[in-house]
């Protein structure tokens, strides 16, 4: 199988706000994983990639551009292998996710899904929010577009700057008290890594003084595990991360889950999960085609 392929084609800055040098780093490991093993892995800027003829077989990426995606998605349909897949990082745009997440069953809070040209204090009330999260309704490209709000009319207000910024969907999550968990995991594999970001120091987009300290609340993480594989699978992502909240009655709520995030705080111990899992998905796309 070393006769295949690789183009691997690595992050925008532009989608990579505080942490480009975290996304490089897990994807330059994962490469040298795969080298390891024997495969030519042609590196790609995720610019370079929108604008190049693709002749590998396999394209492993972390894209996050709207025109990347559908060529990703092109490439999926011709018959290559794409991992993650174009489909499933479309679906990890926060409103899709939002809508796949609630319709699965998977615990996560209650949210409306608007236009940001529209009055939302009505339909705040109605839901009972006030302490709410307002998020850019596709991938977020700057701290800006995860804010926290503590009443109607700053959600108002938050909403009427992304729409004046080009922002024409969002999602409004209802906060949720308890202690805040990042976890990365890689599907198909025993890694999985959870951590409260709060004691690591760890940056996290759009939160600042609303990220308290951590309670040490019980986490069942076979649980939260269970969530994500279900998450992955209805996701369609096989490389993922994010965020979860387990409240004081231990239940676990997730809150953001996303296409192979930077893994910084695990990157030496994930990057030969993820190359393995790479390798199994070529394995099965090989024998797919013999």
């Amino acid at each position: 199988m070393s006769e295949i392929r690789i183009a691997g084609v690595m992050r925008s800055g532009a989608y990579s706000p505080n942490h480009i040098g975290n996304d490089a780093a897990i994807f330059n490991a994962t490469a040298d994983q795969l080298r390891k093993r024997g495969f030519v892995v042609n590196v790609y800027s995720e610019e370079k990639f929108r604008a190049s003829d693709i002749e590998e077989e396999v394209v492993l990426n972390m894209c996050r551009d709207a025109v990347s995606i559908d060529k990703l998605q092109k490439l999926e349909d011709s018959g290559k292998l794409v991992i993650n897949s174009g489909y499933g990082i479309e679906n990890c745009t926060r409103e899709r996710m939002a809508r796949i997440l609630m319709g699965s069953g998977i615990p996560y809070p209650e949210s409306i899904i608007v236009n940001t040209d529209e009055s939302v204090k009505d339909a705040m009330e109605r839901a009972g929010m006030n302490n709410c999260w307002v998020k850019r309704g596709g991938h977020s490209q700057h701290k800006e577009d995860v804010s926290y709000v503590r009443h109607r009319d700053e959600a108002q207000e938050v909403l009427q700057e992304y729409f004046y910024r080009g922002i024409e969907r969002a999602v409004i999550n209802k906060h949720l008290v308890g202690d805040l968990i990042k976890f990365y995991g890689v599907r198909g594999t025993p890694f999985f890594h959870w951590f409260y970001p709060y004691e690591a120091g760890h940056s996290m987009q759009g939160y600042g003084a609303e990220l308290e300290e951590s309670k040490g609340l019980t986490l069942d993480v076979e649980k939260l595990k269970g969530y994500c594989n279900l998450a992955c699978e209805e996701l369609n992502v096989a490389i993922y991360g994010g965020d979860c909240i387990v409240s004081p009655d231990g239940s676990i709520t997730i809150i953001d889950f996303n296409d192979w995030p930077s893994f910084a705080p695990c990157c030496n111990e994930a990057a030969p999960y993820i190359a393995k899992s790479v390798l199994a998905e070529i394995k099965a796309f090989v024998a797919k085609r013999q």
